[in-house]
């Protein structure tokens, strides 16, 4: 491993994909495409899940190959038949979830795959080397011999960057760049994009955050159903034109009334738990939800969110503390009791703890209420009045799929999640645990979805909505607590909160003290 080609990139002025179709069985995923990349600028693709961002951009990358269409660079028709043609050709790709070794140095990581100068010795010299002019010329501050595993997740995210600079990529696309990033690292990473594009780099922006789209783009070209739909320079567009032409149909803004809280009916008290590995993940995190409201919790992955979602659940041992569920202790409760209590709970992982792949939809709307009396004749199902309650549920909320004896997992993600929401909320809860309610789900289902947490806010149910994505955090919340390295760092009212006051909190900031109140105040 080690030295690429690391001379500067091979400058490409223009890629166009013309008429680009792509066919999966029984799936039209790209219907005649047609997509064009210009050095020095950014290009943003927008669309709903299944729109064909992925599938188009693969093919650019050398993961798929068109089934009809033309791919050109320069000018020049070229054949891409794995990622090593394109990266030859210029062009990289960041991926969502990186793809990197965190028991290996940046270094390393950059130079994995790669042949040494100097075989068989390794040349890492010559690669932390080529690293450093690289930082230098972008802004990204990086250490070549910093371990993956020390770094924080935009610096991760810097990484993946490097590597495909290093490779020579001068076209470079962007998975959901800003997914798991805090404010300030949205920010940092913004700066370092626009550096690329007044070097002459051309970027492909993917993201579903339509203010960070208008804020970074130049230009915006918006996929439905595979299909172009618009085609747009992103000066004097607004998001609610993307919006509409993302889903086909007006998207209004959310109307969150006013509510009067009222009692506490969930009360965590210096809850503690360990993680898979271990370690201490929660460090006494102590947060209160009243009836009618939404108490949002905030964080970059990995600060204890998914482990205390778990313990709430009953899916996680508790191993000091307190969780009280309408003043009852429930802190060693079974996820069973905690339902009769009134407790429903959307999880993170919905094709591993809120449904079961290979049963139909109406078997998963009954994994836990199988044997409520309604919906059974003495010991016998009632199957009747289970695929009437389960119709019931798919039509009110506008789930869709072929069949209530459809596998669960044919259905789209927004789809799975709809029922997943409908199952939980069908039950009337008093409080309700949602943990990333509209990770991975498209504009549509996301929009449905906010507007059915707010009714269920409205109707009473005290609801802790755990996200990493902070514009659902405040435009949902009542409140927000942020949570860092396994404590609660501070809560605010959402009329006090703004972006750049929660991305301290979320990097460990400490919060300013607040004044005293006046007295009789």
């Amino acid at each position: 491993m080690a030295t690429s080609s690391a001379s500067l990139p091979r400058r490409v002025e223009r890629v166009e994909m013309r008429g680009i179709v792509k066919r999966f069985p029984g799936v039209l995923a790209n219907a005649g495409v047609d997509f064009a990349i210009n050095a020095g600028e950014v290009h943003a693709l927008l669309g709903e899940n299944g729109a064909g961002k992925s599938t188009l951009m693969r093919q650019l990358y050398g993961l798929y190959q068109p089934d009809e269409g033309t791919l050109l660079v320069d000018g020049r028709p070229q054949t891409f038949r794995s990622p090593a043609d394109a990266i030859r050709a210029g062009i990289g790709m960041v991926h969502q979830h990186f793809m990197l070794v965190p028991t290996l140095t940046v270094a390393e990581n950059v130079a994995l795959g790669l042949r040494s100068s100097r075989e068989p010795r390794l040349d890492l010299d010559r690669v932390a080397a080529r690293i450093r002019t690289l930082t230098s010329a972008y802004g990204l501050k990086m250490d070549p011999d910093a371990y993956v595993w020390q770094l924080a997740v935009g610096e991760q995210q810097r990484v993946e960057i490097l590597k495909a600079l290093y490779r020579g990529a001068s076209v470079l696309i962007l998975d959901e760049p800003t997914a798991v990033l805090t404010p300030q690292e949205v920010d940092d990473l913004f700066h370092t994009l626009r550096r690329m594009t007044a070097e002459g780099h051309a970027l492909v922006f993917i993201s579903h955050k339509l203010h960070e789209v208008l804020a970074i783009s130049q230009r915006v070209t918006v996929l439905r159903d595979g299909r172009v739909v618009g085609e747009r320079p992103t000066q004097g567009v607004t998001r609610a034109e993307l919006a509409q032409l993302m889903v086909g149909r007006e998207v209004k803004p959310l109307q969150a009334q006013p509510v009067q809280a009222g009692a506490v009916r969930l009360l965590v008290d210096e809850l503690r738990a360990r993680g898979d590995r271990g370690d201490e993940v929660l460090r006494g995190v102590s947060l209160e939800v009243r009836g009618g409201e939404i108490l949002g919790l905030a964080g970059v992955s990995g600060n204890g969110q998914r482990e205390l979602a778990e313990c709430l659940a009953g899916l996680r041992k508790v191993t000091a503390g307190q969780v009280r569920l309408e003043g009852q202790v429930m802190t060693d409760a079974t996820p069973r009791q905690r339902l009769a209590a009134g407790q429903a709970f959307i999880p993170e992982e919905r094709m591993r703890d809120g449904a079961i792949r290979e049963f139909s939809v109406r078997d998963n709307v009954f994994l836990h209420d199988h044997t409520a009396p309604r919906f059974t004749r003495g010991v016998f199902l009632d199957l009747g009045a289970m695929a009437a309650h389960a119709r019931t549920l798919v039509q009110n909320f506008s789930v869709k799929t072929p069949s209530l004896e459809t596998p669960i997992k044919n259905l789209s993600g927004g789809n799975i999640q709809k029922l997943i929401l409908a199952r939980e909320l069908s039950r009337q809860p008093k409080i309700l645990i949602a943990a990333q309610p509209t990770r991975g789900v498209d504009i549509g289902a996301t929009d449905y979805i906010h507007q059915r947490l707010l009714e269920q806010r409205t109707a009473g149910t005290a609801i802790l909505l755990i996200s990493e994505d902070l514009d659902e955090i405040l435009s949902l919340s009542d409140r927000i607590a942020v949570m860092y390295e396994g404590r609660i760092m501070d809560v605010v009212r959402r009329g006090e909160a703004t972006p750049e006051a929660l991305g301290l909190l979320m990097a460990g900031v400490a919060p300013e003290p607040r004044p005293a109140a006046a007295p009789g105040g």
